[in-house]
């Protein structure tokens, strides 16, 4: 059983964020997992001025995903920090090449997930992922979430990202706050529970 981790990742927080969900699809006995990024749309000096190069250098050994990955794969988890309530630009220009493979039904039946990334608490997590899964379900994947059997959604001594619709983190807003180690185990969690449903599909 093959499982995909798609992401997005400017400052690193999805990056990490994405290691952890395969680490969590590794616990689970007889499925492959690999980890591919969609490509950049904005130009170096951009960047720079982000402050976003160094981040970006530290991802540059993961391969950019291809659409034939998408259709390998049992099982896909994206990963997108979250733009004014949405998915970030370069994942919505990724996803909108897929039309040749909607047009085939090539994703139909997969399991499909999503994990993000804010700069607040109350910066769109939630919106993001829910918005994002429109174009799962346009294409014909079965949505799997984060279930409240991972109880640390539900703790209330901390700020902490993470809902039933998937794992998150927040970012603070200077981008210094990468994920807690709730947020993670709620990545590696979310990780496990695709590769478990997924591997009982193909079953």
């Amino acid at each position: 059983m093959n499982l995909l981790i798609v992401f997005y990742s400017m400052y690193g927080h999805i990056y990490s964020m994405a290691e952890a969900v395969k680490e969590g699809v590794g616990s689970v006995n007889g499925v492959t997992v690999r980890m591919c990024r969609v490509p950049e749309t904005l130009s170096e000096e951009v960047l720079k001025k982000m402050d976003a190069v160094d981040a970006q250098k530290a991802q540059a050994h993961v391969p950019i995903c291809k659409l034939e990955d998408l259709v390998s794969a049992d099982g896909i988890v994206f990963g997108t920090p979250t733009r004014f309530g949405n998915m970030c630009g370069q994942m919505r220009q990724f996803l909108d090449s897929t039309g040749g493979l909607w047009s085939k039904g090539a994703l139909v039946g997969k399991v499909g997930s999503v994990f993000t990334s804010s700069a607040t608490q109350h910066g769109g997590q939630e919106s993001t992922i829910l918005s994002f899964h429109n174009t799962l379900l346009h294409h014909g994947m079965i949505i799997v979430g984060l279930p409240y059997t991972f109880e640390g959604q539900m703790r209330i001594d901390e700020v902490t990202g993470s809902s039933p619709y998937g794992a998150s983190t927040i970012a603070g807003g200077d981008g210094k706050r990468m994920p807690s180690e709730n947020e993670l185990d709620a990545a590696r969690f979310q990780g496990k529970h695709v590769a478990g449903i997924a591997s009982k599909l193909v079953r």
